[in-house]
């Protein structure tokens, strides 16, 4: 008979768990950007035992977006912005998903069965999330909410990762910008990219899209608050190794500031559905 799969408790945490969230930058009230990074950590609280898994799977893209933290680390001393990183892997709870996603807290992700995902309860679930969902997007809402009470609209910038290859398709997009209605950053975004590296194919949407109920921090701290946003998603071989984290954060501090000066000055925007009235 198998051991019973590890279950999250709050109270067996420990000082050797690390944080639920790490910010990292200034301090400002006026902030031209923000970042976020919402699988920034392949962690697992110690009580949960690597939720029954080898170390090799959640140093997969399972387990996190490989580079992604490199990346906005380098974003938030480029730019001199602040950062929010999540502390947890997306196996223990995802800081991108809706609560109640389906893929939350995935039994199975990519083939890999997630011992300690099969079967959990309601209690631990809301457990998990109060314990590491919620402090990260939390910190994230009262520092926008401060600034924009100041005045400021900052570009929200959320940071992820993307696989070369994913069940068997070779795609072909070295960044893909994503969105759901609001769409204000793109072009300008694109035509950036272009001018510094010519040739680039960049997925408008791809390799994912905002839709629905399909993430979480674009839509409820960028596009409900009316702020200008983006995600990006850079493919991973590019980004895997401290050189190519940093070469891309080069590239995308200086389309961020070109199109910054480009938009400016930005302002709050509720954008619309296609067909129900537009932006308000």
């Amino acid at each position: 008979m198998s051991a019973p799969a590890p279950r999250f408790d709050a109270a067996r945490m420990s000082a050797d768990d690390p944080p639920p969230h790490t910010r990292i930058g200034p301090d400002p009230d006026d902030p031209a950007f923000v970042l976020v990074c919402d699988h920034a950590s392949n962690a697992v609280p110690a009580h949960m035992e690597r939720l029954g898994l080898d170390q090799a799977e959640l140093d997969r893209h399972i387990g996190w977006d490989i580079g992604a933290a490199m990346v906005t680390e380098s974003l938030s001393a480029r730019l001199d912005a602040p950062a929010f990183l999540s502390g947890y892997s997306r196996l223990v709870v995802d800081c991108n998903r809706p609560l109640g996603s389906p893929t939350a807290m995935p039994p199975v992700s990519d083939g890999t069965v997630v011992p300690a995902n099969r079967a959990v309860s309601p209690a631990e679930a809301a457990a998990r999330t109060d314990a590491l969902f919620w402090p990260y997007h939390d910190a994230i809402a009262a520092y926008l909410d401060r600034v924009i009470g100041a005045g400021a609209v900052p570009m929200l910038i959320a940071v992820h990762s993307f696989t070369p290859v994913f069940q068997g398709f070779v795609r072909p997009w070295e960044i893909g910008l994503l969105y759901e209605y609001d769409d204000r950053l793109v072009q300008p975004l694109k035509d950036a990219l272009d001018a510094l590296r010519p040739g680039l194919t960049i997925g408008d949407n791809e390799p994912y899209a905002i839709i629905g109920p399909s993430d979480y921090s674009i839509p409820v701290h960028g596009q409900d608050r009316g702020l200008p946003h983006v995600e990006f998603e850079v493919r991973q071989d590019l980004i895997g190794t401290r050189e190519g984290a940093e070469d891309w954060a080069e590239t995308l501090a200086a389309v961020l500031r070109r199109v910054h000066a480009e938009l400016a000055p930005l302002a709050i925007e509720h954008r619309l559905p296609a067909g129900a009235g537009g932006a308000v």
